[in-house]
């Protein structure tokens, strides 16, 4: 073959290849709601990391720093973009699981479920999952050995991390329970007080905790000496743990609940046992059909509410896919989801007790999020969760774990109401080894042009959040106004509009009210939304973090 033919071949295919290799970003990005978190996830990619490895620092740093929102007490659910020529989704479920000696009646007594018992102490707290996630993450899908990714979290155990303003008033909420425990009241209180703002939270047993962990795995802390020290201290003090709750415990693997949308994007987002993923494909799925875009302020804010009403009503049905046959099918069927769209009236708000009944809930809302991108395309969103802050506001000795509250996630009362005075639901009934219902919906979205991620805490109210940053995506809004826009919430019940003192103007306000909207102006801002948006056409990357909390959002390259 000639000189030149041979080259002109060659040239063609590295062009050919050079088209067929997948985008990957400028830079990598990072946003947590916490600094020290951040900068757990960017050393962790210096030192050779991808976004896998990032995550387990990040979280395990998280766990340290913000005690009121995570921990390794508690657990969450991480969603995965492995990067290559198609990208691969994947779910880990890292929810807690109820205790097998756990049953529907575990906080009746004398006829009458006690709500104090699914709160506080260790009777309130189910199987911790995130020690099982961060090994999980760290040898399926990362680079460096788990010792790596955990040195910042120790680090930070033992030497200390701030306290500010977000942690002082978690903690205030909390006051009462944290003191009712002699060993969390030795750690995040000074001297039975709130702590001093930037004060130090030094937390050496956990640190010593951690480091099993890094050491041995799975097994550092489900079995051994911290399993030990967690099933004696728990029972101890009246809870329920056994030996074998913890040996058995494992993540599991779910695939993401993905939905089509609208201009060739997709929606990635959290199947059961999360009911935050069905929310938001229904809600998307709804607006499509009721044409948002085009409508003005108030109706659009009057479509918003009646989808969130309708998907809400329907997250009744939900519960552990292990446990319980979600009808995913029968929930985004087109034909159904038309019925819901069509029900909805132009000018007139629908009552809620004029829809068919259906069971309502609520769970915590003080959770953490973050999300991470690696140079190679490689992309994490995980929402992580003790439950209330500080969850169960106990910590077991010699170990530095604060224990969740997850167990008042489930429905105490199927035939009552939970400890939210809310109605139960059979489907998250309390029972051995089930995962409770959750509203945590780490989310991407992605097209052939743009990678999105999207995710916040907030519990029953996280759907709604993440559906009105989408929408600023979706509305072309720049990044840092996704996390920052002001919110409004409906969950079909109770039937009343939540919204922020800035979301409505005076006149949005009356337009709402006389369509039948019943408002209530929330006082706190809440949330801690953490976003992130890969334009894929020029590499570019952006990330931001909610300005309602202290949480940064960084690029490294």
């Amino acid at each position: 073959m000639p000189h030149k033919t041979l080259l002109a071949c060659l040239l063609l295919t590295c062009a050919l290849a050079a088209q067929a290799a997948p985008p990957k970003p400028q830079q990598a990005a990072v946003a947590t709601a916490h600094p020290a978190a951040t900068v757990a996830g960017l050393e962790t990619l210096a030192h050779g990391g991808n976004a896998f490895d990032a995550a387990v620092a990040i979280a395990a740093a998280l766990a340290v720093a913000e005690p009121y929102g995570s921990g390794l007490g508690g657990g969450g659910f991480f969603l995965l973009r492995e990067a290559g020529d198609q990208p691969t989704y994947r779910f880990v479920d890292a929810r807690e699981r109820a205790p097998l000696a756990a049953g529907p009646d575990l906080y009746r007594r004398d006829g009458t479920v006690q709500r104090e018992l699914s709160l506080n102490g260790p009777l309130a707290a189910a199987i911790p999952g995130l020690p099982a996630a961060l090994a999980h993450l760290a040898e399926r899908y990362g680079k460096l050995p788990l010792t790596d990714s955990l040195t910042p979290a120790i680090r930070l155990a033992r030497d200390g991390v701030g306290i500010d303003r977000v942690y002082r008033e978690r903690a205030e909420w909390r006051l009462k329970a944290l003191e009712q425990d002699p060993t969390s009241a030795a750690i995040f209180l000074d001297q039975g007080r709130i702590p001093d703002e930037h004060g130090l939270l030094r937390q050496p047993a956990l640190a010593r905790t951690l480091e099993r962990l890094a050491r041995d795995g799975h097994a550092g802390f489900y079995d051994g000496e911290t399993a030990r020290l967690l099933v004696d201290g728990v029972q101890t003090a009246g809870g329920i743990w056994s030996a074998r709750d913890l040996r058995d415990y494992r993540v599991v693997e779910r695939q993401p609940l993905r939905v089509n949308l609208a201009d060739g994007r997709e929606l990635i987002s959290a199947p059961p046992p999360s009911a935050g993923g069905v929310a938001l494909a229904q809600s998307l799925l709804m607006l499509e059909r009721l044409n948002w875009r085009q409508a003005g302020a108030v109706q659009r804010s009057h479509y918003v509410i009646e989808s969130l009403r309708r998907a809400y009503r329907d997250r009744g049905l939900l519960g552990d896919p292990d446990q319980v046959r979600n009808p995913l099918t029968q929930l985004l069927d087109a034909q159904h989801l038309q019925r819901l769209a069509g029900g909805i009236e132009l000018q007139r708000a629908t009552p809620s007790a004029s829809l068919p009944p259906m069971p309502a809930w609520r769970e915590g809302d003080h959770t953490t999020h973050f999300t991470v991108l690696d140079a190679e395309g490689n992309a994490v969103a995980a929402t992580l969760s003790i439950n209330l802050p500080f969850g169960a506001a106990f910590t077991v000795p010699d170990t530095g774990v604060l224990l969740n509250n997850e167990m008042d996630d489930f429905a105490a009362d199927p035939r009552g109401s939970n400890a939210y005075g809310l109605t139960g639901s059979q489907a998250n009934a309390i029972a051995p080894g089930k995962r409770p219902l959750s509203s945590m919906s780490p989310t991407f979205i992605e097209s052939e042009k743009e990678l999105a991620s999207f995710g916040t805490p907030g519990g029953s109210r996280i759907p709604s959040m993440v559906l009105l940053a989408i929408l600023d995506y979706l509305d072309g809004k720049p990044v840092s106004q996704w996390p920052a826009t002001p919110r409004y919430h409906h969950q079909y019940l109770p039937d009343v509009v939540e919204y922020e003192a800035d979301a409505f103007s005076p006149g949005q306000l009356s337009g709402l009210e006389l369509r039948g909207h019943k408002l209530k102006r929330v006082e706190r801002r809440y949330g801690n939304q953490q976003v992130l948006l890969w334009r894929k056409d020029s590499g570019q990357v952006e990330a931001a973090s909610d300005p309602r909390g202290v949480g940064r959002s960084a690029l490294w390259k």
